[in-house]
């Protein structure tokens, strides 16, 4: 009853205006665990060219001539790090695609999220966090109401891989507000894992008006400050020096644009896409096929795999255990939201600047790269260490939520035409399948025991039966 009674106050709620909404160009998002980010509106995929007549990576691959490199260093903004890969290739050949996106996204000093922010409306792509608060608003009902779920325990540490420019975090922390009475004796505090300074220094100013302090050299996190709340913040640039702890977890637009591995089946077997110089265009990139399987076709592929292109991403893989380790041995729960599929998809990989597709091999720095979330994959990884729930579309999940029921109350107390049609944009972006309704998907990992009672094949009859996770299951207010 308390749960319901928390979930119905924040819905009714009023609230100031809303946030403009974005364009509906192809989208995008924020930045991980200290690294990435990806598209938000349904753009369409981007095919890597005519992967079955890709070439084949020369045996000693030395493509890359002196004149290319000038070639590149004249490039303009992108010539510093294409000069880069260009010694990279010439010294020792064709580099992965996840390498690839490892340069083209964090190299310290030309990499994607490194120099640039690239979110909102003059960035490279948007979020749903961006388009209106109501979206915050919900998954801050939704950690409220696992919390309240579990138990109430006397900790709660909110944990954001990759919180971009920290809207969606202060979007929660407003609902953390509004619902003080209910965490009144819980002992909140919030840790964002982020590895670019820039998106850093902006979330800072976001969540904490720019009152934050480098943290000691002999700390885990890098800097802290306080909410405009009064709630601790703290930044790290890796989620292993996170403190352990009772936790949940948010992964908005994160896994997206971590790198991945790119494979083609051909008629001699699976072969690695890799990134190559283009012989006749010394200052171009282009895809061609590792000459024999590599260590990654070995361990990457699976014997009943069908598709004949596959994308796969370790590094999720690897983050993915992390967490479910967590959950299991500390309690939580970890939310992923993201454009994905559940192992049918094949060719992702694409890129975004100026909220329009951009060639993913050109001016590498230069634009957002990203891939589906392979959410079958993530599932695997967690070794069933946890439980896990969806994908669900997220027009599901937030109608789930409320969103409707908050629509409504906020149409009602607005004063004006301009803020009502706004309200119908930003909800249609958020809900309708042609924008971001259909493609993004909303994942769970949470503890065994959140879904079945230890003990219930022993006294079946002995447990009341347990809520029902939010927006995984319609939500109910009579």
């Amino acid at each position: 009853m308390a749960l319901l009674l928390a979930r119905r106050a924040l819905l009714a709620g009023g609230r100031r205006a809303p946030r403009a909404p974005a364009r509906p160009r192809g989208e995008r998002r924020l930045s991980p665990l200290g690294t990435f980010s990806p598209p938000l509106l349904p753009p369409p995929p981007r095919r890597a060219p005519s992967l079955p007549a890709l070439p084949a990576a020369p045996p000693a691959a030395r493509l890359c001539s002196g004149a290319a490199g000038e070639a590149a260093a004249a490039a303009g903004g992108a010539g510093a790090l294409l000069r880069h890969l260009c010694r990279k290739l010439r010294a020792s050949g064709p580099v992965t695609v996840a390498e690839y996106m490892r340069e083209a996204l964090t190299n310290p000093a030309q990499g994607y999220y490194t120099r640039r922010g690239g979110i909102g409306e003059s960035g490279d792509f948007i979020t749903s966090p961006e388009i209106s608060q109501v979206f915050g608003e919900l998954i801050g009902i939704w950690y409220i109401s696992e919390w309240m779920a579990m138990g109430k325990p006397n900790t709660f540490q909110l944990v954001e891989l990759g919180p971009g420019r920290g809207t969606l975090t202060e979007d929660i922390l407003r609902v953390f507000s509004q619902l003080s009475s209910v965490l009144s004796k819980c002992d909140v505090s919030v840790h964002l894992v982020e590895v670019s300074p820039k998106l850093g220094e902006i979330q800072a100013q976001m969540l904490t008006g720019g009152k934050v302090q480098p943290s000691p050299k002999d700390e885990s996190a890098y800097m802290k400050g306080m909410s405009k709340t009064g709630i601790p913040i703290f930044w790290y640039r890796d989620i292993q020096d996170v403190p352990s702890g009772y936790s949940f977890y948010l992964a908005h637009e994160f896994f997206d644009a971590l790198p991945i591995h790119k494979f083609q089946r051909t008629e001699k077997g699976w072969r690695e896409v890799l990134v190559d110089i283009d012989p006749e265009a010394p200052d171009q990139l282009r895809f061609v096929l590792s000459p024999s399987s590599t260590p990654a076709t070995e361990n990457f592929i699976q014997p009943e795999e069908t598709r004949d292109h596959v994308e796969v991403c370790p590094e999720a893989g690897v983050i993915i255990q992390r967490l479910a380790c967590r959950i299991e041995k500390d309690g939580g729960a970890a939310l992923v939201a993201d454009y994905g599929h559940d192992g049918t998809k094949t060719d992702t990989f694409r890129g975004f600047q100026n909220h329009k597709l951009h060639d993913v091999l050109s001016a590498p720095g230069t634009a957002d790269l990203t891939a589906d979330v392979d959410f079958s994959y993530l599932r695997k990884m967690t070794q069933e260490r946890t439980t896990t729930l969806g994908p669900i579309k997220q027009r599901e999940f937030l109608k789930n939520m409320g969103i409707d029921l908050r629509l409504q109350v906020l149409l009602q107390n607005s004063r004006d035409t301009a803020t009502r049609e706004q309200l119908l944009r930003s909800y249609d972006m958020l809900m309708n399948p042609e924008n971001m309704g259909d493609c993004f998907n909303f994942f769970a990992l949470l503890p065994h025991h959140r879904l079945v009672h230890p003990d219930k094949k022993d006294k079946p009859e002995s447990k009341s039966p347990l809520p029902p996770v939010a927006g995984f299951n319609e939500l109910l207010l009579k």
